[in-house]
């Protein structure tokens, strides 16, 4: 008679469970590789571009995107603030001068019959420096009515009395303040000026 070997009922629910525990580890490998070939990795970020580096005098490109820092705007707001008030200096001094130049062209006058060449020189400058501070103060030529001289003395005068006005009113002006008055009496000297030149002409040597 053969003989049969009997496998106990314990020793049966061992292999079972242990083919059971296999055969769901094998599913899961395969379910997570199959997930991992559907999604690749992704792919790795692209550096951000570097901005172009500021100047370092000060300045700053109107065109350039990047926001100022609170450091920059303030460096900006200074060097604004400089700039103003070096050119209201600048328009100070040239006030003061125009002062200097009507009491130098009433002094030097003195009642002659007509005005020498040192003379017309100073009214050049007057001039010169009258034009720049009306466009400073953002004026231009304008139709005025005053009463204007007739003769080289009356012209002298007034023109020493213009000078010295918009002299004192140029620096009795705040700097962020724009004065009508000063663009007037700008024009007045200028017109002054003109009356001036067509009274008389320069004496040749």
């Amino acid at each position: 008679m053969p003989i049969v070997k009997v496998i106990s009922q314990s020793r049966m629910k061992k292999f079972s469970a242990a083919t059971f525990t296999l055969a769901t580890s094998i599913v899961i490998v395969f379910c997570a590789s199959v997930a991992f070939a559907q999604n690749p990795a992704p792919a790795p970020p692209r550096p951000s571009p570097t901005p172009p580096p500021r100047p370092v005098d000060g300045t700053f490109n109107k065109q350039d995107p990047t926001p100022l820092t609170t450091f920059e705007e303030e460096i900006r707001a200074k060097r604004e603030i400089k700039l103003a008030e070096k050119d209201h200096q600048e328009n100070l001094n040239r006030a003061k001068e125009i002062g200097e130049i009507g009491k130098q062209l009433k002094d030097s006058y003195s009642g002659k019959a007509t005005l020498d060449r040192d003379c017309f020189k100073k009214i050049e400058r007057l001039e010169k420096l009258t034009k720049k501070i009306r466009s400073e103060a953002g004026g231009d030529d304008e139709e005025l009515s005053f009463p204007r001289p007739s003769d080289l003395p009356s012209t002298m005068k007034q023109i020493a009395e213009a000078s010295e006005t918009l002299s004192k009113d140029v620096q009795n002006t705040p700097r962020r303040v724009v004065s009508t008055s000063v663009i007037t009496h700008a024009n007045v000297l200028l017109e002054l000026i003109k009356i001036a030149r067509t009274i008389t002409r320069p004496q040749q040597p």
